[in-house]
């Protein structure tokens, strides 16, 4: 089974994609680590390795989870699956 994608905490809202070529439609399998659990769902974007992918629904002005830490806020609505990036992720810090 190939991993696609790695998440810290399952409190978390998105993953970091850990293989090359990763296209709309692949199916995907995910591990949350601390959890030790697997997910899987539907590439919506193409995603590059070491991008962040939301693993839930994400609504616009929604805090973004990763490693459990806060970093930023949704700027539009991002679907499971979908790239989460500087598009429709921002710091909070500015």
């Amino acid at each position: 089974m190939t991993i696609h994608f790695v998440v810290h905490d399952e409190g978390d809202s998105v993953g970091v994609v850990v293989v090359e070529g990763l296209t709309a439609g692949t199916p995907l399998t995910g591990w949350i680590m601390d959890q030790d659990k697997m997910i899987e769902f539907q590439a919506r974007n193409d995603i590059p390795i070491g991008h962040k992918l939301a693993i839930r629904s994400i609504a616009k002005g929604d805090t973004i989870m990763k490693y459990g830490i806060d970093i930023g806020r949704a700027v539009a609505d991002i679907g499971a699956g979908e790239h989460a990036h500087v598009h429709n992720v921002k710091t909070k810090r500015w």
